[in-house]
């Protein structure tokens, strides 16, 4: 396997942003710690950002690797396949290339299937499997899901998610911040997914 790992220049607290290439695909990641590795895969319309709350505890024990999956974040979102099983066998190409024979692997949302998906296809690389929050289990099935599985539905998302309308959301955003107010983690995180929307590869 050709790769190479990039550490690209960042300011931010906690670990470093880096970049690997895997198979000609650039994939941004983020690594911190020692001992045995946890890989942490994001939910739908988010980043590996989503992490930053337990990154500094788990990578005081654990070697974690939190990267943006293909046409997420950081990485690149070139033409193919994003299946499930596409998202699965990158990953397992993403922890060959860092040496990684094995992992924890831990999802949330849309990362809870991937990681669902990984136990399936590679349950010799796959040490324990943790789920946060995933979809696809039990009966109950999000409205939100329901509706973007109606006809026309990437119609509207286009309209709503729009990049006007997503940075008119960050105008205010800098507002409110200027004027002292500072929302919870849970409303920045609802809108760094809803900015996300607005980047066509995430809409697909």
């Amino acid at each position: 396997m050709t790769s190479s790992l990039t550490r690209a220049s960042a300011d931010e607290v906690g670990p470093t942003a880096e970049e690997i290439v895997v198979h000609g695909r650039r994939i941004s990641l983020r690594q911190a710690g020692s001992g045995p590795v946890v890989l942490l895969i994001h939910g739908l319309a988010s980043t590996n950002d989503t992490w930053n709350p337990a990154l500094a505890e788990l990578s005081s024990h654990c070697r974690v690797v939190a990267p943006d999956l293909p046409g997420y974040g950081a990485s690149e979102a070139p033409p193919g396949d994003y299946s499930l099983g596409a998202y699965a066998c990158v990953l397992r190409d993403l922890l060959d290339a860092l040496g990684h024979r094995s992992a924890t692997i831990v999802g949330h949302s849309l990362g809870g299937g991937v990681a669902l998906q990984f136990a399936y296809q590679f349950p010799e690389r796959c040490d324990r499997l943790v789920l946060v929050a995933t979809g696809g289990l039990g009966r109950d099935v999000s409205p939100l899901l329901r509706a973007a599985a109606l006809p026309g539905s990437e119609l509207v998302l286009a309209l709503v998610a729009h990049r006007h309308v997503a940075e008119l959301g960050r105008s205010i955003g800098r507002w409110l911040h200027r004027a002292g107010v500072r929302p919870a983690g849970s409303v920045i995180e609802a809108a760094r997914s809803y900015g996300a929307l607005a980047e066509p590869p995430i809409r697909r």
